[in-house]
């Protein structure tokens, strides 16, 4: 791997996935994560889940087959920004293990590292956040297939990192994910 004038890249880039349900905080987290190692110097890109099923799957609806295809297209963008140095933080809900799996299997096949973070959020608390109004809808019949409600979400059986967000602040989670980040050489 090189910088562009074909010095070696100086920074080890890598994809930190954060899956969980709606309004689980993995935006939050990305986010304030993403913060925090720009600010020490780090080449960081977020993709949010939501923008970029906008700019690159607006074609795709939300059935197994069409939430697998938009999850490997994001992880197939995040792995080729981690190749070139970048940290890639990606919140999405990615609601099926065997699309998880493919992207890991993607990471490893280009040698790129990557690290799975379960956001455990229970569905209770997630409703009652319901930052875009989803879960609301989906009580009023406005909604189906609105993930860990009617439409299946498989819980990462072995993340690398579960973070219980209920008992913590946002700020407490950003510092286990840079934990985590410094343990697996990411940082």
């Amino acid at each position: 791997m090189s910088e562009p004038n074909g010095e070696p890249a100086v920074w080890q880039g890598g994809t930190v996935w954060l899956t969980g349900l709606p309004s689980a905080g993995k935006t939050t987290l990305a986010r304030g994560l993403a913060d925090r190692l720009r600010a020490e110097g780090h080449r960081v890109q977020v993709l949010d889940g939501d923008e970029v099923r906008a700019a690159l799957s607006a074609e795709l609806g939300f059935s197994k087959e069409d939430r697998d295809t938009n999850v490997r297209r994001i992880g197939y963008v995040a792995g080729l920004l981690a190749a070139h140095g970048v940290t890639v933080l990606v919140p999405v809900i990615a609601p099926y293990a065997v699309s998880r799996a493919a992207v890991r299997e993607r990471h490893a096949a280009l040698g790129v590292p990557y690290v799975e973070v379960h956001v455990a959020t229970p569905v209770e608390l997630c409703a009652d956040r319901d930052v875009k109004g989803l879960y609301a809808r989906q009580a009023a019949g406005e909604l189906q297939g609105l993930t860990g409600v009617d439409d299946p979400y498989e819980a990462p059986v072995d993340p690398d990192l579960r973070l219980a967000t209920e008992d913590r602040t946002v700020e407490e989670s950003v510092r286990l994910l840079r934990a985590l980040l410094t343990a697996r050489g990411l940082s």
